[in-house]
C-alpha cells in the first residue's frame, strides 16, 4: 500500500521549488548568462577560476571531471581531436589532482594537432609546456608532471636542452621517481653540453641500483646495474675518443675522432612549385645516414622567435587556440648520399599555414647535441669536429658549433601571386651549385658497400 505524501513535505517541497525558482532568476541565471554561456563562457581561454567553477557545478567537480573524461574517449576514438581540447581543461580545472589528464593533456596538445604531412602545429606547444607548468604546481609530491613537462623539451622541441635538465632535476627529486627514468637525465645532461653532470648521474645512479640489487636479488634489479654500467663504459670511452678528456687536460687534440673538423659543405635551394608547396634541395657533405637538418618557415616579425625555433615557454596560462594570423613550420631534410631533396607540401591546411603576413623567413639549422652517436663520435658534444666555411655559427647558441643560415620569401612568391603567378620563385645559397639531378626522395639508392670487397 503506497503512502501519501504529508502536506508538510508537499509544503516543504513546494517552497524549495519557489527558493530555486528565485535563486535560478535572481543570481544563478545572470552568473551562467556572464560566465559560461555559448560565446561568452572562459572555458576554452581557461579564464575561470576554482570558485566560479564550484559554484557553477555544486561541489560535484571530480564526478563531472570523470564523467568528462570517460567521454573524451570517444572523441579519441574517432579522432576529433578539437573537442577534446575544451574537455581537457574542463577536467584540470574541476579536478587539478587529474595527474593523467595532465600529462595526457600536454602529449595531445604537443603531438597530435598536425598537418596532411603529419608535421605537428608548433604553435600549440607553449599552451602545453604551460598545461605541464600548470600541473606540476598544482601536483608538487608526485615526479610525473615534472617528467612530462621535461620530455617535451627534451623530445619535441629538441633543443634549449637546459629547461629538459630542470624539469628532469626536479622529477628526480620526487621519491615516487621510477629509476629507469632517471636515466634519461644524463643524456639530458650530454644535450646541454654538461658531459661530466651526465657521468656523475650515472655513477649515482649505479650505487642507488646496487643498494637495490644487494636487498633484493631479483633479475630486474641486476639488469638495471647492468645497463647503467654499460652506459658508464660506453660514456667512458666516448669521452676519450672524441678528445674531451685531452682537451680538459691540455692536450694535444691531433689524432682524436673530432679532430680535424670536418666541413660539411652545406648548400640549399628553396623553389616555389605552386602556393604553398616548396622544395627544398642541397647538399650536406656527410655520408653516415641520420643526419636530418631542421628546416623552419615563419613571419619574419615572428614573436618570441628565434634563430632555429622560437623561445617556446612564453605562455603564463594555458590557451587552446593558436594565434590564427601567425605561420610556424618546421620540418626535417633527410640527408642521404651527401643530399637531401624534399617537398613540403602546405597547401592543404591553409588554418594552420594562414600566410597572413607580407615577408617571411626561411632558417636551416643543425645542432650535433641533437644528433645520433654515431654522428656525435666526430663531430662531438659541441659540435668541435664541426665545420661549414660559408655557414658556421658560434653565436645563437652559446657554446656550440652549430650550422644556421637564413634565406627570405615574400607572401606573393609563396602564394604564387602578382608578378609570380607565371615565374617560378626560387631562392638559394651562394654556394648552391645546379648538378642536374631531378630524382626526388623515392628514387635517391643508398650506396652500400659490398662485404665482398667490391662496389
Amino acid at each position: 500500500m503506497q503512502r501519501k505524501p504529508s502536506s508538510l513535505a508537499l509544503g516543504l517541497l513546494g517552497f524549495a521549488a519557489i527558493g530555486q525558482g528565485l535563486l535560478q532568476g535572481t543570481t544563478i541565471f545572470s552568473t551562467w548568462e556572464k560566465n559560461y554561456s555559448p560565446g561568452k563562457g572562459q572555458l576554452v581561454s581557461g579564464g575561470l577560476s576554482p570558485d566560479q567553477m564550484l559554484f557553477a557545478l555544486s561541489g560535484f567537480r571530480e564526478m563531472i571531471a570523470g564523467i568528462l573524461w570517460v567521454r573524451a574517449d570517444a572523441f579519441f576514438d574517432s579522432g576529433n581531436y578539437d573537442a577534446i581540447l575544451p574537455i581537457i581543461r574542463l577536467v584540470t580545472l574541476l579536478d587539478p589532482n587529474e595527474i593523467d589528464v595532465y600529462a595526457t593533456g600536454m602529449w595531445h596538445i604537443g603531438y597530435n594537432f598536425t598537418d596532411e604531412e603529419q608535421r605537428s602545429d608548433r604553435r600549440y606547444i607553449p599552451s602545453a609546456l604551460a598545461l605541464g607548468k600548470e600541473g606540476s604546481e598544482k601536483n608538487p609530491d608526485t615526479y610525473e608532471l615534472f617528467f612530462e613537462t621535461g620530455w617535451m623539451w627534451y623530445h619535441k622541441i629538441d633543443d634549449d636542452y637546459e629547461n629538459a635538465v630542470s624539469w628532469f632535476e626536479k622529477a628526480k627529486q620526487r621519491k615516487d621517481m621510477l629509476p629507469a627514468r632517471k636515466d634519461l637525465l644524463s643524456m639530458a645532461y650530454q644535450r646541454a653540453g654538461r658531459v661530466e653532470d651526465g657521468l656523475r648521474n650515472y655513477y649515482s645512479l649505479y650505487d642507488e641500483a646496487a643498494e637495490v640489487y644487494k636487498k633484493d636479488k631479483a633479475f630486474g634489479n641486476h639488469q638495471h646495474m647492468d645497463t647503467i654500467s654499460n652506459n658508464i663504459d660506453t660514456m667512458l670511452v666516448r669521452m676519450v675518443q672524441r678528445g674531451y678528456v685531452a682537451e680538459k687536460e691540455g692536450r694535444s687534440l691531433v689524432g682524436y675522432d673530432a679532430n680535424p673538423p670536418f666541413d660539411v659543405g652545406f648548400s640549399v635551394k628553396a623553389t616555389v612549385l605552386e602556393p604553398r608547396v616548396i622544395r627544398f634541395e642541397g647538399t650536406y657533405n656527410v655520408l653516415p645516414v641520420g643526419t636530418r637538418i631542421r628546416v623552419v618557415l615563419k613571419d619574419l616579425d615572428f614573436r618570441n622567435a628565434e634563430p632555429g625555433g622560437m623561445k617556446w615557454d612564453f605562455a603564463d596560462s594555458v590557451s587552446l587556440d593558436p594565434p590564427k594570423n601567425e605561420t610556424f613550420m618546421q620540418d626535417q631534410l633527410y640527408v642521404k648520399n651527401r643530399r637531401f631533396n624534399r617537398k613540403v607540401d602546405m597547401s592543404k591546411d591553409p588554418t594552420m599555414y594562414p600566410f597572413t603576413g607580407s615577408d617571411y623567413v626561411l632558417e636551416f639549422y643543425y645542432n650535433p647535441r641533437s644528433a645520433p652517436p654515431h654522428i656525435q663520435d666526430k663531430f662531438s658534444w659541441n659540435g668541435e669536429g664541426m665545420t661549414d666555411k660559408n655557414y658556421m655559427n658560434t653565436n645563437i647558441r652559446p657554446g656550440q658549433r652549430v650550422l644556421y643560415t637564413t634565406l627570405k620569401l615574400t607572401r606573393d612568391q609563396i602564394l604564387r601571386r602578382g608578378e609570380w603567378q607565371d615565374r617560378v620563385p626560387v631562392v638559394k645559397t651562394g654556394s648552391y651549385q645546379e648538378t642536374g639531378n631531378t630524382k626526388q626522395d623515392e628514387d635517391v639508392i643508398l650506396n652500400v658497400p659490398s662485404l665482398r670487397g667490391g662496389n
